[in-house]
């Protein structure tokens, strides 16, 4: 090829895709598509999926489907759909008209299933689920016949015809391709196409007791939608062949081309909609949209942005194996998107009263404070200051350790925005000898943004005035569990699993007065101490914050 003509490609798929267009594989528009079944919510992993196949249409001026793979009823429900669907919304990958149900082409595949009987290409099967797992062979060992593999048509289309009437009671017979159970790609091996189950479907009721298997309904469903390029993740690459198959017999022209992209995972957190709905129903968090659950829902409660979680995937790229991501590197997404947008605010965890003894307690005094440094745009505010404030506990040492740069005994400390202060008492409680209030005096001649430049002080500590601030309560968390090697054993006690500090109730927080008004997934940055947003649950007489980040950034890179 002519250098000058030569592409630079961003990653595999889209060469691939390039080449289909030059090679004029497809006479329609490029097509791509999500197919989520709904029987859990959706999580990161999701979303690193979602965007792989809605980026792609986007490039290619094409269109991009959700699909529900919702051909199994003992599992799935109309709330799942609702949650997925606003998911995606959320996360910006509206798929506007363009949403379809696999369980709404039920006629289609049944037909495809008869054409393959028709055909002498599938078989109806008495084997029960544990003979044909042995008759199905191993890796080292290729498989046996079935003895029913060999009917014949007509008593093969009789029977799959009783099947759907409802006759054989749920489990008792399936439909199989006739391939080779020979093969060394196990997924060959005379595959289940279809099985009975005599449940109710969220979707279609009563009308179906068989239902497809996702290996047959998948190619069938890509095909009626015009898919272009089905692509998945790379477990499902083993099942290509026989993708390829069910379309080569069905004579399916210009077929969906099944491609693979590597699977990510995410450091500390478990994606398994199998443990996710294990922690869910034993109440070991608290429902699916848990602040500490990585599921999309979870993640937009606990405060993080679309823009972050795009960010995110972005930066992920098209990985062609399986990878390992920092979860760190998902905080730092976040912390970049919020760093200029988000206005600051003094909230004050775990108060301590402090009166300033030479301070008039019948002076209104407004400070003006900044409300982002990173963004002079957002302007500043006017924030009370009175006799009476309130710090952090933590920020005052009676005896200071080596390095300690806040306020102790006989030492001074600037308040953010306000003037120098110096501890002259300390008041302790009589019966345990706790800390409960400091006694100082300020200087008044030190007020910030009046040009002083005389003595300074090591450190700078925020505060809440006592006479104009919100008790709230603030939810702080860690990682869910108390370590990472958590997908280890097939049965897991989540009990002995799960961090017990993975949420910190923090119940008599002070916070400026003026977030009263703030409405419920508002964002602020609590000066000192990380991102925080108004949980769901908040009301106008408890307000409830989760904090989404630290300030500390702990992001190292991405490993391979």
């Amino acid at each position: 090829m002519d250098n000058a003509k030569e592409k630079i490609f961003t990653n595999y798929i889209e060469r691939m895709v390039e080449e289909d267009l030059e090679n004029g594989t497809f006479n329609r528009t490029i097509c791509t598509r999500f197919p989520p079944e709904p029987n859990g919510y959706l999580h990161i992993g999701s979303a690193y999926a979602i965007n792989i196949n809605y980026t792609i249409a986007q490039k290619y001026n094409g269109n991009f489907n959700l699909r529900f793979d919702d051909t199994n009823p003992l599992k799935e429900d109309s709330e799942y759909v609702t949650s997925i669907i606003d998911d995606i919304n959320w996360l910006g990958y509206t798929p506007g008209d363009r949403i379809f149900y696999g369980s709404d082409y039920s006629e289609e595949i049944y037909n495809s299933a008869i054409t393959l009987i028709k055909k002498g290409k599938a078989y109806v099967c008495e084997l029960s689920p544990d003979e044909i797992t042995e008759y199905r062979g191993t890796l080292t060992e290729p498989g046996k016949n079935s003895p029913y593999r060999n009917r014949p048509i007509e008593e093969n289309l009789e029977l799959f015809l009783k099947m759907k009437n409802g006759v054989y009671p749920t489990g008792s017979l399936v439909l199989r391709a006739k391939i080779d159970m020979e093969s060394p790609n196990l997924n060959l091996r005379d595959p289940i196409l279809y099985r009975i189950i005599h449940a109710n479907h969220y979707r279609t009721g009563d009308n179906w007791c068989i239902y497809p298997l996702y290996d047959f309904a998948h190619p069938i469903q890509d095909a009626i939608e015009g898919i272009t390029h089905s692509l998945c993740s790379i477990e499902f690459k083993d099942h290509r062949p026989l993708y390829e198959w069910v379309l080569t017999e069905l004579d399916v022209k210009e077929p969906p081309k099944q491609r693979e992209f590597g699977r990510v995972n995410i450091t500390g957190v478990v994606t398994s909609k199998r443990y996710l709905r294990e922690m869910v129903a034993g109440k070991f968090v608290d429902g699916w949209d848990d602040p500490r659950l990585p599921t999309l829902s979870g993640l937009r409660r606990r405060g993080f942005t679309p823009e972050s979680i795009r960010v995110f995937v972005n930066e992920i790229g098209f990985v062609k194996h399986q990878s390992t991501v920092d979860f760190a590197m998902l905080e730092h997404s976040l912390r970049n998107d919020l760093k200029t947008k988000v206005q600051s605010v003094m909230a004050v965890l775990n108060p301590l009263k402090v009166t300033i003894t030479n301070y008039d307690e019948h002076k209104d005094e407004l400070l003006s404070i900044e409300n982002n440094k990173e963004n002079p745009e957002l302007g500043s505010r006017d924030v009370l200051f009175s006799k009476e404030i309130y710090i952090e506990k933590e920020d005052f040492m009676e005896v200071p350790t080596k390095g300690f740069k806040r306020l102790s005994l006989d030492t001074e400390v600037r308040l953010k925005g306000a003037y120098i202060i110096k501890c002259n008492e300390v008041i302790k409680d009589a019966n345990t000898g706790e800390v409960i209030e400091l006694r100082c005096t300020y200087d008044p001649e030190t007020k910030s943004g009046t040009g002083f430049t005389g003595r300074k002080v090591k450190g700078i500590i925020h505060w809440v005035s006592a006479k104009n601030c919100e008790t709230v309560e603030v939810n702080l968390f860690d990682k869910l569990f108390k370590d990472e090697d958590i997908v280890k054993d097939n049965e897991i006690d989540w009990d002995q699993k799960i961090n017990p500090s993975s949420k910190i109730i923090m119940e008599n927080c002070k916070i400026e007065s003026f977030v009263k008004n703030a409405k419920i997934g508002a964002r602020f940055q609590f000066f000192r101490l990380g991102y925080f947003c108004v949980d769901k649950n908040s009301t106008d007489k408890k307000y409830i914050f989760n904090r989404i980040v630290s300030l500390k950034e702990t992001w190292k890179g991405q490993k391979g």
